[in-house]
């Protein structure tokens, strides 16, 4: 709401200064129409010689020079008001955008933060509760041990981070941000950019420089505030979280009700430790809340600045002018532009498919295993905004939640790929045994439909076939992704029974991942983009790596001169940027800091290296080289050898 009331306050003063220029420029209009007057009656008429006639073209001459002034004097009034009108409407841009920004980030950052910390301990005193319960009915009522096994199992899956998801998930409308608030124009006014003019933009180059101070301290004492309230969550943590359920040893000598009671009250409630473990505990959570708070507040306020400097600094190199007319022809010009390179397979699919290409492949589960809900919002509404968030090769998103983002949009379509008014006809063709006929029949049925439908249908579904080729790795076979992409390929009816045709839908959706190229055109009969195994542009996509023992076959010609490297210790040392865990046996998993040994590159993107007396591949954009320089008798680190096969890209 203070960011609000900020926002209302900035735009209301842009309007009054707006009006009072549209004011001052009416008031110039008309003392311009007064002069013209005067000067064209000054003018006019026979030019008096003596009396009356020279004392009047005094007067008239006296008055010309009287609106002259007040022309001069009005045109700087307006000429001020403009000017003021300017920066009244950059800094009402600036404000509207970190509002937003704020408000975006309020939603999708700053809520499960507060729901985490409303929610600290409870999940620890409920476990604790409920082992208390347990240790209790396991002692006196042994007939009771299965039910109460299962509630145990119960109590060892409460999980703080997953019931948030889930409260997330089931109500996504309360969760997600609302629209982004649009600039509110005054009068006709249609500049909706900062405006960098020259007047203006020694002052904008200033506040730029003056943000970005701010933002690089802010950014440093945030991170330091989140250290502490950090380290205060653990030790908090580690207050709640005790190990004291057990009240067996009550049970023991207690044969009444009882002695169990005063067991129970001498021995577990009145521990010596106990109220002064409370009073540290209230006072670490008080100092966790303030932490919280500052934590909050700092990142809140680096998220307005962030979004007032990106804007300043996209608007001063654009050098953006404030002329309507070559606003919207740049407009329309931009547009028109952006329309001619639109692509016949969406961004969303294309992006997604190339980041699961390059990265999850192997990844067990995919597509069956879900993602985080705030990452996959974050996905897909950077996809909305018109960015491609997967673009980056050093990108770290989670491979479920892309694949998330993938299915969520399929799911979303209005009309599902395949067609709705012929899928009794679709589950018809699972009843002919030949597979080479069914898919005939289903090729049949899918070439009626649009054929920009039939371009991506042929793209998505050559990329399920590509991956269910690593189901040994992944454990996502055609059948498996089938019944993961069938529902939301190809939904039954309403009118029919879900269930019994669930069975036929799974098998259609199979049928087509197994036989896509004979069931969809070729590029000469359906012109379009396809999908490639490898979408690195390498032309070397095929490895012996990804194969158990093909490294080994491909060694007899080089591993001799390799070993001889090794003893000889001339391997060139690389130091590890980030974090990297193999995805296969033949790759190396390493820490960020971590020192390795380099013999060869293996392609162009991998290295053969040693790693705590470990021999695998090393990627090379996870690593720096320590020294470039290679000893004369070492094969060149920079050179392929021709005994080693380039690494699959893809």
């Amino acid at each position: 709401m203070k960011l609000l009331n900020e926002l209302y306050t900035v735009m209301k003063t842009y309007h009054m200064y707006n009006a009072e220029t549209l004011n001052a420029e009416t008031k110039l209009r008309e003392a311009e129409r007064q002069e013209g007057r005067v000067k064209t009656g000054s003018s006019g008429g026979v030019e008096p010689v003596f009396g009356l006639r020279i004392e009047e073209r005094h007067q008239r001459r006296n008055a010309a020079r009287k609106m002259e002034k007040m022309r001069e004097k009005r045109k700087a009034k307006y000429s001020e008001n403009k000017l003021k009108t300017l920066k009244a409407r950059n800094e009402y841009l600036l404000t509207l955008e970190a509002t937003n920004s704020s408000v975006f980030k309020y939603y999708i950052h700053d809520l499960p933060d507060i729901i985490d910390c409303c929610d600290l301990g409870y999940h620890s005193s409920l476990s604790r509760a409920l082992r208390t319960y347990l240790s209790a009915e396991l002692s006196v009522e042994a007939s009771r041990r299965a039910g109460l096994e299962v509630l145990e199992g119960a109590v060892e899956g409460l999980d703080p981070a997953r019931d948030r998801q889930r409260l997330l998930g089931l109500y996504p409308t309360a969760f997600c941000p609302p629209p982004r608030w649009s600039f509110q124009a005054h009068m006709g006014d249609t500049v909706a950019q900062i405006a960098a003019q020259p007047q203006v933009q020694a002052e904008l180059t200033l506040r730029l420089q003056q943000l970005q101070t701010r933002l690089a301290t802010l950014k440093i004492e945030n991170e330091e505030v989140k250290k502490t309230w950090g380290a205060t969550l653990t030790t908090l943590q580690d207050m709640t979280v005790l190990d004291d359920s057990d009240v067996s040893q009550s049970f023991t000598h207690s044969p009444s009700s009882e002695s169990v009671k005063s067991s129970v009250s001498d021995g577990y409630l009145n521990k010596p430790s106990l109220a002064k473990r409370r009073a540290n505990q209230q006072e670490t959570e008080l100092f966790y809340f303030t932490k919280f708070r500052e934590y909050l507040e700092g990142s809140n306020l680096i998220s307005k600045l962030q979004a007032k400097h990106d804007l300043l600094k996209k608007a001063m190199a654009e050098g953006y002018i404030t002329d309507m007319l070559t606003t919207s022809r740049g407009r329309k010009n931009s547009h028109s532009k952006h329309q001619d390179s639109t692509k016949a397979i969406p961004l969303l699919v294309e992006s997604c498919i190339r980041y699961i290409n390059l990265h999850g492949l192997q990844h067990q589960g995919i597509f069956r295993v879900s993602g985080s809900q705030v990452e996959v919002n974050d996905i897909k509404n950077s996809f909305e905004r018109g960015n491609d968030p997967l673009i980056d090769e050093e990108s770290n998103h989670d491979i479920n939640s892309v694949a998330g983002v993938l299915k969520l949009y399929f799911r979303g379509l209005e009309n599902p790929l395949f067609p709705k008014d012929r899928f009794n006809d679709l589950i018809s063709c699972v009843r002919i045994e030949s597979l080479y006929e069914r898919a005939q029949c289903i090729r049949k049925i899918l070439l009626a439909a649009p054929r920009a439908t039939l371009v991506v249908m042929r793209y998505l579904f050559a990329f399920l076939n590509h991956l269910s080729q690593y189901s040994d790795e992944n454990m996502m076979d055609a059948g498996n992704l089938a019944i993961v992409f069938g529902p939301t390929l190809l939904p039954t009816p309403d009118t029919l029974d879900q269930v019994a045709c669930q069975a036929h839908v799974n098998e259609v959706v199979k049928t087509v991942i197994l036989h896509n190229d004979n069931i969809f055109p070729d590029t000469k009969e359906l012109p379009g983009p396809v999908y490639e195994k490898c979408m690195t542009g390498d032309q070397y996509c095929e490895s012996p790596f990804s194969e158990p023992g093909a490294l080994e076959d491909a060694e007899p010609d080089g591993g001799t001169e390799t070993q001889t490297s090794e003893e000889e210790g001339e391997a060139v040392e690389a130091v590890a940027r980030f974090d990297y865990v193999g995805r296969s046996g033949r790759e190396l998993s390493f820490k960020k800091g971590a020192t390795l040994q380099l013999y060869q590159r293996a392609s162009q993107d991998w290295w053969e290296g040693r790693h705590n007396g470990t021999h695998g591949l090393v990627p090379h954009q996870y690593i720096v080289l320590k020294d470039r320089q290679v000893h004369h008798n070492t094969p060149s680190a920079y050179t392929l050898p021709t005994h080693v096969p380039h690494m699959r890209c893809c």
